[in-house]
């Protein structure tokens, strides 16, 4: 007889001759790691189905940087903006990331939040989890030298004709800093900085876009899209619902 129809055999003879709680602990000792890989299995069936009957795809990946904005403002700029599609939002979600900034002034009141700031808006990129920025002057100048906006000019020109003639006045350039010798500059001060730059429109002047021109902001928002993103199309949807009246 085999040796394992030989150990069952013990088994189920050592389980008549218990009872009552000492048979429930010996099932247990016995069928242990059995059980645990048995409910590892289960709870990976039932999450992986839970996650795909609640999934909701992503329609746009927004971010507010230095920018504070009303409840009211920030529904416009969310929720609304997915009813205008005509979105079903039970199957379609619109992220807008907030609380995000950006500033090299220490005596900023939001100077602490830079560092957790720089490595969420990083990961989100490398993620290709943002789309489209609405950010201050500062912001605006931190994504353009690191070359994480778009040509926005040419995105327009070629993917959306008719809305690149209605808010071509508004283009603003920034500079991308392909390469520079900064880090030699902080080692030795007396080296004079260089570096080796492009100038391209990369934003969009809100100021006097419908809802941003009516929410009372003291100094310019500019609009930027991602270089990286994949939902270019609904990026420039986006553009066209925020200078809509």
């Amino acid at each position: 007889m085999p040796a394992n129809q030989k150990a069952d055999r013990g088994s189920l003879k050592t389980l008549k001759s218990l009872h009552g709680k000492e048979q429930l602990r010996y099932l247990l000792d016995y069928f242990k790691l059995p059980l645990i890989i048995f409910c590892i299995i289960l709870y990976i069936i039932i999450y992986s189905a839970y996650r795909h009957i609640t999934y909701k795809e992503p329609v746009l990946y927004t971010a507010l940087v230095n920018v504070d904005v009303s409840e009211t403002l920030t529904k416009q700029l969310s929720d609304d903006f997915l009813a205008a599609t005509d979105a079903n939002p039970a199957k379609k979600t619109f992220h807008l990331y907030t609380g995000l900034y950006l500033t090299d002034d220490e005596n900023s009141t939001y100077h602490e939040y830079t560092y957790g700031s720089r490595m969420k808006i990083l990961a989100s990129i490398e993620s290709k989890m943002l789309d489209v920025v609405l950010m201050d002057k500062e912001a605006f100048d931190a994504f353009a030298q690191n070359g994480y906006l778009c040509d926005i000019d040419k995105l327009l020109s070629e993917k959306a004709p008719d809305l690149y003639k209605n808010v071509k006045s508004y283009l603003v350039e920034n500079t991308y800093i392909k390469e520079d010798n900064a880090s030699d500059v902080v080692l030795d001060p007396s080296v004079e900085y260089s570096a080796v730059t492009e100038s391209y429109p990369m934003g969009l002047d809100m100021s006097q876009a419908g809802m941003i021109s009516q929410a009372g902001f003291e100094e310019p928002v500019y609009l930027g899209v991602i270089s990286n993103s994949p939902r270019t199309k609904t990026a420039l949807n986006y553009i066209q619902y925020l200078f809509s009246e």
